[in-house]
């Protein structure tokens, strides 16, 4: 007897649908076709003692299952269940007339209880896209694959219930998602908040512009000065984010295993944070079985590289067409795989190797020409894909024992999502532009408009500040998020001001 089920691959952060045929004749021999990997074809041990646990067993006749489209690898663990339901049906165990209505996916324990998987979502909306009425997966992973409307969800915490499900025998409860409630929550409080420093105004609404235009941003200074203090709290102060944003965010975490059992969206930022002893592979994504790496891990949110020198330098490099092109593709033999990894940069470096170069009461101990050997870690493309770059001060002892007090960053954070609603606006049916740092230069001039008295100041500065000719189109964007937060159609004198005293790297002599 011939038998279909159905299950999902995931490649990149899309599923395809997977027919797993079941055919039983004469003889005893199993066969496992298309394109399985080692974890797909142990699954006949997995599922010979999950039936056996369960009082059931795989039958002695000859087996032959083929996973369509055959010339596609199948990878992991999650087809296992959808193996065991066709081996069942085949053998005239359980009913096939709801088997070809749902997907099924989970992995077997020999016990037969279901083990959580990974991707769950993206399987969902195949399932969806496909036409099924429903889908069967572990308890795990039910909230999150419950955020797709219009799909019968259930969570199964064992083989056993799958079986009574199909045979009618058992019902099964459907798993319902609230993802609203999971948003309030998530935007209700932050562990990290601005009020928390002291001091430090300039760089604080630094961060405010960043975050309103979605600029990347370079910290600069001394050790102690607060850099890795101030970037964790970026995100307390950028946009919540839309359902869209958290679908994507989810799918990415979800395909890493990132996501957790029992989670459905991801509505917080993400903050990654690699060590700086990071390989090429672990930060971009890659491997023998593709998964997304730090910069896709933090799409839609921060990436933080602490100690950004010390980064190796080719690994550094591999950041600069993912931070253009807001996506990575990862290529292999068989297969190419897009990532989207649209984040902010946020680094942060001492100026030198002792870390006291320009600091007010230290004196540096480098030598000669070692802070610009230092800052030559760092290659010129890259330095041009940040729009901040900016000193930090160690903060004042009076500053420090202040009692002032500050804004907290839910009030920094309702300036922020005012500016990027007027972005939002501007950009309104442009696909691939939502912020100001994503303007493509045949669109800059235009948006970026100055005045006569403009171009001269900003003339004037090139020349006078040495101000190189790459950090010009940058000071026009991080200009226009300036008058965006001031509510201004156009940029004025004190915006493109404050936009040239943020390249601090640009400046002749700096660091000579």
């Amino acid at each position: 007897m011939l038998v279909k089920t159905y299950g999902s691959a995931v490649f990149g952060i899309k599923a395809i649908t997977v027919t797993v045929e079941v055919d039983m004749d004469h003889g005893i021999q199993f066969f496992m076709v298309g394109l399985p990997d080692n974890a797909v074809r142990e699954s006949h041990q997995r599922i010979e003692s999950a039936l056996r646990t369960n009082g059931y067993k795989i039958p002695g006749k000859k087996i032959t299952i083929n996973m369509a489209p055959a010339d596609i690898r199948k990878e992991g663990s999650s087809y296992d269940l959808t193996i065991a339901m066709g081996i069942l049906a085949a053998n005239e165990v359980i009913k096939t007339t709801k088997l070809d209505r749902y997907m099924i996916m989970g992995e077997l324990s020999l016990d037969g209880s279901l083990l959580p998987i990974k991707g769950a979502l993206s399987i969902a909306l195949e399932a969806r896209e496909k036409g099924f009425k429903g889908i069967l997966l572990p308890r795990q992973n039910a909230l999150e694959a419950a955020i797709v409307s219009d799909l019968e969800v259930y969570g199964v915490p064992t083989i056993r219930e799958v079986i009574d499900f199909f045979n009618d025998t058992g019902s099964l409860t459907r798993t319902l998602a609230d993802p609203s409630a999971e948003s309030d929550l998530a935007c209700s409080g932050n562990d990290y908040d601005f009020a928390d420093v002291k001091g430090q105004e300039n760089i604080k609404r630094a961060m405010e512009i960043a975050a309103a235009g979605g600029h990347n941003v370079l910290l600069i200074g001394p050790p102690g000065a607060g850099k890795t203090m101030l970037a964790k709290r970026l995100p307390s102060i950028l946009p919540p984010l839309n359902f869209k944003e958290a679908m994507e965010t989810t799918k990415i975490h979800s395909i890493a295993g990132k996501l957790g059992n029992n989670r459905s969206l991801v509505w917080t930022r993400p903050f990654r944070a690699p060590h700086h002893t990071v390989s090429n592979m672990a930060l971009v994504g890659g491997g023998s079985i593709p998964q997304p790496g730090e910069i896709s891990l933090a799409h839609n949110g921060v990436l933080f590289l602490d100690e950004l020198p010390e980064f190796k330098r080719a690994v550094l490099e591999v950041l600069r067409q993912p931070m253009e092109d807001r996506s990575v593709t990862i290529s292999r033999a068989k297969v190419s795989i897009e990532y989207p990894s649209s984040f902010m940069l946020v680094a942060a470096m001492n100026p030198c190797p002792c870390g006291y170069y320009n600091h007010p009461a230290r004196q540096c101990q480098c030598g000669s020409g070692d802070v610009q050997k230092y800052l030559n870690r760092i290659s010129g493309p890259l330095f041009d894909r940040i729009d901040i770059q900016i000193e930090v001060i160690p903060v004042d002892f009076n500053d420090l024992t202040s009692n002032r007090k500050t804004e907290h960053s839910e009030i920094i954070r309702d300036r922020v999502i005012s500016a990027r609603k007027i972005q939002e606006k501007r950009f309104e049916g442009i696909p691939g532009i939502h912020s100001n740092a994503q303007i493509p230069p045949k669109m800059l001039r235009n948006v970026c408009s100055l005045n006569d008295t403009g171009k001269l100041l900003i003339k004037t500065a090139m020349e006078k500040l040495g101000l190189s000719a790459r950090a010009y189109d940058r000071i026009l964007k991080v200009s226009r998020t300036i008058a965006d937060l001031d509510n201004a159609s156009e940029i004025r004198l004190e915006h493109l001001a404050e936009a040239i005293n943020y390249r601090s790297l640009d400046r002749d002599g700096w660091g000579k």
